[in-house]
């Protein structure tokens, strides 16, 4: 194969990766949760400040999940960037973590969703 029609592959990988994560990050604020889940309790645990236990809880998760999902680009472009400077078919050890990375960060990130 050409080095572009190996770019264009690579960037519709990661394209597809994002868009994968980045929906799994999206369904549930959309209401596309497991229909089989009970609906939350009605005595929901307030805090010393007045606000909703749970309410705080998903915010704080949703802060988190935006942050993974940045650092999950980072990753992403920079695993782009390693397979582009490579010419070979051999890659390095870094270049493999990096999907490692990618991949446990994309369960972190599913794992909090459904909960």
């Amino acid at each position: 194969m050409k080095p572009v029609f190996m770019n264009l592959w690579l960037r519709r990988g990661v394209l597809i990766i994002l868009l994968a994560a980045i929906s799994n990050v999206a369904s549930p604020q959309r209401g596309g949760g497991d229909p089989s889940t009970p609906p939350p309790l009605m005595g929901d645990a307030k805090l010393p400040n007045g606000k909703s236990q749970r309410d705080a809880i998903l915010k704080a998760e949703h802060e988190q999940n935006l942050k993974d999902a940045a650092q999950l680009v980072d990753l992403a472009q920079q695993l782009q960037q390693d397979l582009e400077k490579n010419d070979t078919f051999v890659f390095s050890i870094s270049t493999l973590k990096k999907t490692d990375d990618i991949e446990k960060l994309v369960k972190k990130i599913r794992s909090r969703l459904r909960h």
